[in-house]
This record gives C-alpha cells, sequence and structure tokens, in this order.
C-alpha cells in the first residue's frame, strides 16, 4: 500500500521543487520570478536566502537514546539585582556579538519591559546554559537582560543609559532615567524576581540544542545557528563573524545575506566544515550535530590551520563571484534573468568545491561559461532535491558536492584546461 502511495504521488506531481516554483511564478504573471520560500529576519522581512524545506522539524525529536540521569534542568528564582551582580562579575555570557541582542528592541519596547516590572507584572523565563566555571550562557533573554541592565546599570553591557519613552500606563515617567526614580521604586526593580531555567553542565548538548531549539524569543524561535553561537564560546564565534563581513562574501553574495539571524555565519561555518571533514566522511545525517561539532573544531585549530581556511574561503568567494556573476549559489534556469535567494546547500558545494580546484583550475573556469552547464545540472531532479529538501542527509551531501565536483570536471575537460585527473 505505501508502495503504491508512493507511485501515485509521484504520478500526482513529478516536478521539481524548482518547477513548481518556476509554475507559480508565471501563475502570478512573474514568469522570471521563481517564489521561493525564504528565511525572514528577527523583526519579520524576507531575506535573500532560500529557506531549506524539512527545517523546522530538526529538533523535533531526540533521536540517541540518552540517559535522563544525566538531564539536569534546574529551575531557579532570583532577582534582578542578583542577575546583575552576575553581569559585573562576567558569570554571565551574554555573547557581546550576538546579533539579534543589537537594534531589534527599540528604546520603546526596552522601556515597556521596565514598566512591566515597575508595575509588577512578571516576565518571561530566561533560560540559559552552564558552562564549566559556573557562568551562565543566555540562550533567551538576552534582550530582556540587556533591557533591565541598560536601565539599572549601563555599564555592565557597555551602553548608554536607558531612557524611559513610548510609556502605556506610567507616563509621568516619561523621559525618567533609573536615577530618577524614587528609592522605593528603585529597589523594586531590584529585587523584582525572575525564573531562570538553567541547563546544568553534564547535559548532553544535543539535549541542550533541542532544548532551546523549542524557545521562542518575541515569538520567533531562534535559529540553528543563534544556538550554536550561544551554547559554544571561543574563537569559532570571532571568526565566523569576521568571515562574515569580508568583502569577499559580500561580494559574492550580492550583499544580500541579513545577518541579524545568522544566517550568515552559519554559510560560513558550513564552508569550513565540508573544509574540515570530508563530504564523504559525513555519515551521521544529524546536521546539526555535524556543525556544532566544526565549531569545536574551529575553536582548536592553530594559526596556521586556520589562516589556510581563511585564505581558502575568500579565494572560493572571488572564484564564485567571477564564475557565477550575481547567480552565484543560487538557482538557475537557462536564460533566467532575475536572482533567485541565496541557497545555502549550493553554496557550500559551490565553495567548498572551488577551494578543492588548484589556482590554474580555477583561472580556466573563469573563461568558460559553466553557467549554461549549471543550468543543465539544475534539471536533474534528485541534484535539486539534494540542495532543497532535507539538505542534510547523507546521500543527498554526497550528490551535491559530487554533481558539483562533476561539473567542474567536465567543464575542465571540455577545455581542454583541466588538470590530470
Amino acid at each position: 500500500m505505501a508502495a503504491l502511495e508512493e507511485s501515485q504521488g509521484r504520478t500526482r506531481d513529478q516536478r521539481s521543487v524548482f518547477e513548481r516554483y518556476q509554475d507559480a511564478a508565471a501563475e502570478a504573471g512573474e514568469p522570471d520570478a521563481p517564489v521561493f520560500a525564504v528565511e525572514v529576519t528577527a523583526d519579520g522581512r524576507p531575506t535573500d536566502i532560500e529557506r531549506e524545506e524539512g527545517e523546522e522539524a530538526a529538533f523535533e525529536e531526540i533521536t540517541s537514546p540518552f540517559d535522563p540521569e544525566h538531564i539536569d534542568i534546574d529551575t531557579r528564582t532570583t532577582t534582578v539585582d542578583l542577575l546583575l551582580s552576575r553581569l559585573r562579575n562576567e558569570m554571565i555570557d551574554l555573547a557581546p556579538d550576538f546579533q539579534r541582542k543589537a537594534g531589534i528592541w527599540t528604546d520603546g519596547k526596552q522601556s515597556r519591559l521596565i514598566e512591566s516590572l515597575l508595575l509588577r507584572i512578571p516576565i518571561p523565563s530566561f533560560y540559559a546554559a552552564e558552562n564549566k566555571d559556573g557562568s551562565w550562557a543566555i540562550v533567551d533573554g538576552i534582550q530582556r537582560l540587556t533591557s533591565i541592565a541598560r536601565f539599572l546599570e549601563p555599564q555592565a553591557v557597555g551602553a548608554d543609559p536607558l531612557k524611559l519613552t513610548g510609556l502605556e500606563y506610567l507616563r509621568n515617567f516619561e523621559g525618567a532615567s533609573f536615577t530618577d526614580l524614587s528609592g522605593k521604586l528603585q529597589i523594586r526593580l531590584r529585587e523584582t524576581e525572575v525564573v531562570v531555567h538553567v541547563i546544568r553542565r553534564g547535559t548532553p548538548e544535543p539535549v541542550m540544542f533541542n532544548v532551546f531549539a523549542r524557545i521562542n524569543t518575541g515569538g520567533e524561535p531562534l535559529t540553528r545557528q543563534e544556538i550554536r553561537h550561544a551554547l559554544i564560546p571561543g574563537r569559532a564565534r570571532t571568526l565566523l563573524a569576521e568571515l562574515a563581513l569580508t568583502p569577499e562574501f559580500r561580494q559574492a553574495t550580492g550583499y544580500s545575506v541579513v545577518g541579524d539571524r545568522m544566517a550568515d555565519r552559519e554559510m560560513v561555518l558550513r564552508f569550513l566544515a565540508f573544509r574540515m571533514t570530508s563530504p564523504h566522511a559525513y555519515r551521521s545525517g544529524d546536521f546539526d550535530a555535524f556543525l556544532a561539532e566544526a565549531m569545536h573544531q574551529v575553536n582548536r585549530l592553530d594559526s596556521a590551520d586556520e589562516e589556510r581556511l581563511r585564505n581558502e574561503f575568500l579565494t572560493a568567494m572571488l572564484s564564485a563571484k567571477e564564475i557565477f556573476g550575481p547567480h552565484a549559489f543560487r538557482k538557475y534556469r537557462h536564460n533566467q534573468q532575475r536572482k533567485s535567494p541565496i541557497n545555502k546547500a549550493l553554496f557550500e558545494a559551490v565553495a567548498v568545491s572551488l577551494a578543492s580546484l588548484g589556482p590554474d583550475e580555477r583561472e580556466a573556469l573563469r573563461e568558460i561559461d559553466v553557467l549554461d552547464a549549471f543550468a543543465d545540472l539544475a534539471e536533474d531532479v534528485d541534484f535539486e532535491r539534494a540542495i532543497s529538501v532535507g539538505t542534510g542527509d547523507a546521500r543527498k551531501v554526497r550528490k551535491r558536492f559530487d554533481a558539483v565536483k562533476e561539473l567542474f570536471e567536465n567543464a575542465l575537460r571540455a577545455e581542454g584546461g583541466g588538470a590530470e585527473q
């Protein structure tokens, strides 16, 4: 029966995902503008990055048989003052370069949080992961804690003092700073009780990821890279940020990758992960665990290996821009004019494959019309699915890397400019 249903499913619609998008666009009167599902920014605006189908379910289940005794979540009721004390003594990691922290909550929204505390309205819980030294990495509640600190002790977060604005009820406090409040209200704020759920050290990292992936921040689920960033401190954080800000990356992606949800850093990480581990050595099918381990690997790199990977990344970005032009890392069909969104699976396959070539091969590819050959490859339904649906599957990883490698090899062979195979 299952086989029959599967067969009937193929009969109903044999088109690829790309073709269905194209047809939907044609029906909408824009035949050259594929209607791809895209990721969104923290404030809900669409980005230029294609959303991978099936990624929402990535953390729905814990697939490994973890011992429940190792899962230790401690719920604590503490006060605002104790949280600020931890901040002052560097026992709370707000991940200073956590991009969602900056520029998302307006002064008005921060002020209304303070207003809630003054009105004794409970605020949502904080979620943290305990580090080896006993400090906490705040995963959910960064904006709330930053807002509180900015009003009470701005020096603790290196921010300008917050002056209340846009209040709904306590309008007589408009423009007030913390020092303008009466001593009674200052104490009320400091003694406000809040709930912090702390996942204790020793809890398996995949379980931490699973828990935090289910948490909503202002109604918007945390992205996988935001969780990795919060839970895995170290050099990986800053290196990913540095490479994502390079002119080479920004130019190759058409200056269109919005970084406030860390999509840019995830793309850089995917490149580094498959340069450190061959796509054919990728076996688990647990793509998120693979990328988390890659961040740990980056933290262990010596300076020579880090510099080598940096140079390979920049070289791949320059080459992709010169070879594919505005369609670099995007799905493409013959004679397509408008750009499709950036595809992360294509990004890793193309960038890593370019980094694997020699300088002469990359130079030769710049003189070849690879784009038409790539359009032919896009007709392959298996390849299209390997970059669109369930992209963490090991077979699909091998499929897209092998296909891109073969694309470059065939192009070089046809021009007689390839290196010995």
